[in-house]
């Protein structure tokens, strides 16, 4: 018996028939298209009465996510083209994000790396005249070293307690009252925190402007943002974790000491930094509280002190070049003191993670 055979195209012969592979665009297109918005842009720029930078480069990021979902579109198809748009909205979000950040670090290197030497560093501002060249920052580092350690000391302990009260313990009504207050700290402004300092310490108990009363502004600061990372932290901490130790008859407070706060530390020291980062840059709860002096004070429980933000402040505002100089220079210091405290930060986050 016969059988017979239908011929029919050969479709091994003709893959694309089968549609198992689109269309992509080649990897040098998002380049291409990129190139074009910023000719595009530029062209704009010297053609239009458009005279603005950032304009033509939130201009340019436009055309650059307009034109690749454009193209995808052509190419690869609607379904492709969603996802390319939202990855390119996404690394353009990114680039815009980032330039700011970039614009200020190499408009403070380049504004304030000429003036930094060993004097400035070693010198205060005592005996510098109006429209003398001379004088450091010495006096403003002690200031801010002693006022954010202080700060550290009163809040990291007082914020990771409440932290742990609130995951561990909390429940109920105290909790929630704890949650609201901590979240209308959050959003306190600077200056809030340095009056209320500067009516209760300074004014009503009468012990006048120091280094404390500075460090009592931005523990108050600090607070919310070592309580709300603390909180983050140690809810990330898997329940397994403290069964474990229940079920070996540990007390809930030796796990929470011995497991839960260490599992959670890396995050907790992130958060530290991060409220530390905050606090060392504040002016207005400084200057209320701090006052500011010209002179070496290394004791913050007496007297007047300095402090790198207030010197930035009250240097920036002379009409005088050096002293704007000047200013440029201890933002340049004041940055490179906080990278170096999260590069530390980071370094010891790491080494205290558990295997």
């Amino acid at each position: 018996m016969s059988t017979a055979t239908v011929s029919g195209p050969d479709i091994d012969s003709d893959p694309d028939r089968l549609r198992l592979r689109g269309q992509t665009l080649p990897r040098w297109a998002p380049l291409a298209v990129a190139a074009g918005a910023v000719v595009v842009s530029l062209l704009i720029y010297l053609l239009t009465p458009v005279d603005s930078e950032i304009q033509i480069v939130l201009m340019a990021a436009l055309l650059f996510v307009i034109a690749t979902t454009v193209v995808s579109t052509v190419v690869e198809g609607g379904r492709r083209a969603r996802d390319r748009f939202a990855t390119t909205l996404v690394y353009t979000a990114f680039l815009l994000a980032v330039i700011p950040l970039v614009a200020v670090l190499v408009s403070v290197i380049s504004k304030g790396a000429g003036r930094l030497d060993a004097g400035f560093f070693t010198h205060s501002m005592n005996g510098i005249g109006a429209r003398d060249v001379g004088g450091g920052i010495y006096h403003a580092i002690i200031g801010t070293v002693e006022q954010v350690l202080l700060a550290s000391v009163l809040a990291v302990p007082f914020g990771l307690l409440v932290a742990i009260y609130l995951v561990e313990y909390g429940r109920g009504r105290i909790s929630r009252v704890i949650s609201f207050f901590v979240d209308v700290l959050t959003g306190l402004p600077s200056i809030i925190a340095g009056l209320f300092i500067l009516a209760f310490w300074v004014l009503a108990l009468d012990q006048g402007f120091s280094g404390f009363a500075g460090a009592l502004a931005l523990a108050v600061l600090m607070i919310p943002t070592v309580v709300r990372s603390a909180e983050e932290m140690l809810k990330l901490v898997p329940n397994e974790l403290r069964e474990a130790g229940y079920a070996l008859g540990v007390p809930q407070w030796r796990t929470i000491l011995r497991v839960v706060v260490p599992t959670a530390l890396p995050g907790i020291v992130t958060g530290v930094m991060l409220a530390v980062a905050r606090v060392a840059g504040e002016t207005a709860p400084v200057l209320l509280t701090v006052f500011g002096t010209n002179l070496i004070n290394s004791n913050p429980f007496s007297g007047e002190q300095s402090s790198l933000p207030l010197y930035i402040y009250s240097q920036a505002g002379q009409p005088q070049q050096f002293a704007v100089d000047r200013a440029w220079a201890a933002a340049l210091v004041l940055i490179i003191i906080i990278m170096v405290l999260n590069l530390v930060a980071r370094l010891f986050a790491g080494r205290n993670r558990l295997k």
